[in-house]
């Protein structure tokens, strides 16, 4: 008998902003089984926050904060020179905001994900990472704390005893250091869907992927990232969701 195998798929959404409309959350919540909703600093405000909850709830989706840099114009994507005690204090400042929507909807907070430029310094930075962490238990150390798979940030969870979450990416390029490559550099994305979903069922099942450097590298898979903002992301939702039962992978998301 076939290894059966299971794995949370999570999505980035609440991105839009005002006037201004990101990604097509309606379409992807069916899809996916976690949730990271962006809390108003790298992008998203309160009336979007509260729809997103309220859409996430209707689905039977788990609800992550997704804290971010308060920087709207780069979407939480540029490096900020920001010390552990003021990462400490957006994340705590975002979990309550998203907190306060989703218990007003009736709902309880899932996880935390840092989002972006906070979440990649994260991974490599032990000061910031044990600041995030922090805040996270300090608010609410029921919830889940995903980082990216082996990184200064899921170590610092667990070093805590937070419940913690490996992640992995479907449509980013991998470091041989096990890092994502740098949106800034060349091949960062994978664009191929034929290649993310082969990428993502390696790294569920065997535990490995292969790095820029042509080398494989170790990797643990708890929870899968797709991006909710790409041209065709619910067509690769679709596809990934398709491609994993297939392969006898369950979509669940994680217990607390």
């Amino acid at each position: 008998m076939n290894e059966t195998f299971t794995v949370d798929l999570n999505c980035d959404l609440g991105e839009s902003f005002g006037a201004y409309k990101m990604g097509n959350d309606e379409a992807i919540l069916p899809l996916v089984t976690s949730a990271n909703i962006a809390c108003g600093f790298h992008a998203g405000d309160p009336s979007v926050m509260k729809k997103t909850v309220r859409m996430a709830l209707q689905q039977d989706v788990a609800i992550g904060a997704h804290p971010g840099f308060q920087d709207l114009v780069g979407f939480g994507r540029r490096d900020l020179a920001v010390s552990p005690e003021e990462a400490f204090d957006l994340t705590v400042y975002q979990m309550g905001a998203l907190s306060g929507f989703i218990k007003a909807e009736g709902g309880r907070l899932h996880h935390v994900k840092p989002h972006g430029a906070l979440y990649n310094m994260a991974a490599v930075n032990p000061a910031l990472a044990e600041a995030i962490a922090e805040a996270v238990y300090k608010v609410n150390p029921e919830v889940v704390l995903y980082g990216l798979a082996g990184s200064a940030l899921v170590q610092a969870g667990e070093r805590l005893g937070l419940k913690t979450a490996h992640e992995v990416f479907a449509d980013r390029t991998y470091q041989q250091d096990g890092t994502l490559t740098s949106r800034r550099l060349p091949n960062a994305l994978v664009t191929s869907q034929l290649e993310a979903v082969r990428q993502v069922v390696r790294m569920v099942k065997e535990g490995q992927v292969l790095s820029q450097q042509g080398v494989d590298v170790p990797i643990k898979a708890d929870t899968v990232c797709i991006h909710g903002d790409g041209a065709h992301a619910v067509e690769f939702a679709r596809i990934i969701r398709e491609v994993l039962t297939q392969e006898n992978i369950s979509l669940q998301a994680l217990s607390l």
